[in-house]
C-alpha cells in the first residue's frame, strides 16, 4: 500500500522496511502551499492505541484531534482531523507511521503477539509517541510504560534527549520540553541505529492540546500560560515531523530557511 508520506510493503505476512519518501517531504516542507491530496487515503493518520489499563485508555479524547488540527494549519501535510483508534492486533497497524499511546494508570504487560507486532513497526521504520497524562514520575503509569519498553526491547533503554537533537528543530526551534505541566525536564527516547523508535513524555503533551467542541481547552496549563500551551502545540508538530522524516534536518543550517519561506517567527 503507498500513501503520501509512505509505504509499507507487506508480503506473506512479512512485514519488509518502510520506504520513506524523502522528496516527497521535503517537497511539502518547503512549499508554502497545499499539495494536492489523492483521496482521503493519501492522508497523514495519526493513531491512538488502545489497551488494557486500570485507568482509561483515553485519557485525553480531544488531545490529538486538536494536534491534527494544528498540523493542518501549520504544515503542509494533508491531515485527517479524526483519530484512528486501534489495538496492536489490529490488521492495518502497518498501514500507519506514527502511534500515540496516553494513559493515567498502570496497564497489562503486552501479549507476545503484541509484542511482536510492535517490535516489527518500530523496527521497520515506525514511531510511538507515549504521553502520560498522570504527569508523575515513578507512578503506575511509568512503571508500565518502563516494563513495554523492556519487553519490546530488552537490550534497549530509555535515555535523555540531547537539546541538539533533530527533534528539537524538526520544524520549529526549541528549547525546553513542556506539555500541560512541566513536571520533568526533557524527553527520554529509546534510539535504534541512530533514529528515535519510541519517545516518552512525562508532561501530558495531549493535556495541553485537548479542545472540546465549543473551543474551550479542556485543563489548564501549570505553572506558565498561554505560551506554554503554545510551546506543547509546536512540540507536538515537531514531534509528527521528525516521526515522517526522521534525521534529515540535522543540520540546522535549514530551519531558519524553511521558518522565513513559510513566514514562521520563533518567540524566546
Amino acid at each position: 500500500m503507498i500513501q503520501n508520506n509512505l509505504m509499507w510493503k507487506v508480503r506473506r505476512g512479512t512485514q519488509t522496511n518502510i520506504i520513506l519518501i524523502w522528496g516527497c517531504f521535503i517537497t511539502l516542507l518547503f512549499l508554502p502551499w497545499k499539495s494536492e491530496a489523492i483521496g482521503e487515503a493519501s492522508n497523514l493518520h495519526l493513531v491512538q492505541l488502545l489497551y488494557k489499563s486500570a485507568g482509561t485508555a483515553l485519557p485525553r479524547p480531544n488531545g490529538l484531534k486538536r494536534l491534527a488540527w494544528e498540523l493542518e494549519k501549520r504544515t503542509s501535510l494533508d491531515v485527517k482531523l479524526t483519530p484512528v483508534l486501534l489495538k496492536l492486533n489490529d490488521k492495518v497497524l502497518f498501514e500507519y507511521p506514527f502511534l500515540y499511546l496516553g494513559g493515567d494508570k498502570g496497564f497489562k504487560p503486552l501479549t507476545e503477539s503484541e509484542m511482536q507486532r510492535l517490535h516489527r513497526f518500530l523496527i521497520f521504520g515506525g514511531f510511538l509517541l507515549i504521553d502520560s497524562a498522570d504527569a508523575r514520575p515513578g507512578g503506575d503509569f511509568d512503571k508500565s510504560v518502563r516494563e513495554l519498553i523492556a519487553q519490546v526491547f530488552p537490550k534497549a533503554q530509555l535515555k535523555k534527549v540531547s537539546k541538539q537533537h533533530s527533534l528539537y528543530s524538526s520544524f520549529y526551534l526549541m528549547s525546553e520540553a513542556v506539555g500541560r505541566v512541566s513536571a520533568v525536564p526533557g524527553w527520554e527516547a529509546v534510539e535504534l541505529n541512530g533514529r528515535i523508535v519510541i519517545l516518552y513524555s512525562q508532561n501530558d503533551l495531549a493535556g495541553a492540546w485537548a479542545q472540546d467542541n465549543l473551543g474551550q481547552w479542556d485543563y489548564n496549563v501549570y505553572p506558565g500560560d498561554d505560551q506554554q500551551r503554545e510551546q506543547a502545540i509546536r512540540w507536538g508538530v515537531n514531534i509528527l515531523m521528525y516521526a515522517l522524516c526522521g534525521n534529515y534536518k540535522a543540520d540546522q543550517v535549514h530551519v531558519p530557511f524553511l521558518l522565513k519561506r513559510r513566514q514562521w517567527k520563533v518567540t524566546p
